[in-house]
């Protein structure tokens, strides 16, 4: 089974800072266990690498024990979702036409009100997963949902730090 400590591993020392940086931003933040493994689950979804994604899922479920699998059907449930948003807002972001903004995204979202731990963390995992697609609209959007549900600037800043350390975790797996 897979582990943090074999993905390390696997990082070649041109990414020493990122094999770092994994253990670190894991460990030392302001989230709650829940929050910081559904960040971790969802942008390793969103990144894509499935050494890494199985890592982490592994990681998740021994740190949240019965918890784990709705935080985790949470996360895969926020980057499959912002796979979709991310792409149809950023589109209308960077055309910048305003017919474009007046059009109706007719796109299903019901999960995003039906969550299985919160909305605040699934919002957080959101918020992450849309860092990682690069989308500004989306961005926006869910770090204003979070901070209005109660969450600190130093828990939405910890939850990108996150996020950018996967990703990149993941780009230095594949290259």
């Amino acid at each position: 089974m897979a582990s943090l400590e074999v993905v390390r591993g696997e990082l070649a020392d041109a990414h020493r800072d990122t094999r770092l940086n994994l253990q670190s931003v894991l460990e030392n933040n302001s989230l709650t266990p829940e929050q910081r493994w559904g960040v971790a689950v969802g942008s390793a979804y969103a990144a894509r690498n499935e050494l890494l994604k199985k890592a982490l899922l592994n990681e998740a479920r021994q740190a949240l024990g019965e918890k784990a699998e709705n935080v985790i059907e949470d996360a895969r449930a926020a980057a499959s979702l912002m796979g979709m948003n991310n792409v149809y807002y950023r589109f209308r972001h960077m055309v910048g036409k305003e017919s474009y903004s007046t059009k109706r995204a007719g796109l299903r979202m019901n999960r995003l009100v039906q969550v299985l731990t919160n909305k605040v963390d699934f919002e957080l995992v959101c918020l992450a997963v849309s860092a990682i697609n690069g989308c500004e609209t989306c961005v926006q959007a869910h770090e204003k949902v979070v901070i209005e549900g109660g969450l600190s600037e130093d828990q939405v800043h910890d939850a990108v730090r996150i996020a950018a350390v996967i990703h990149a975790a993941a780009v230095g797996l594949e290259s």
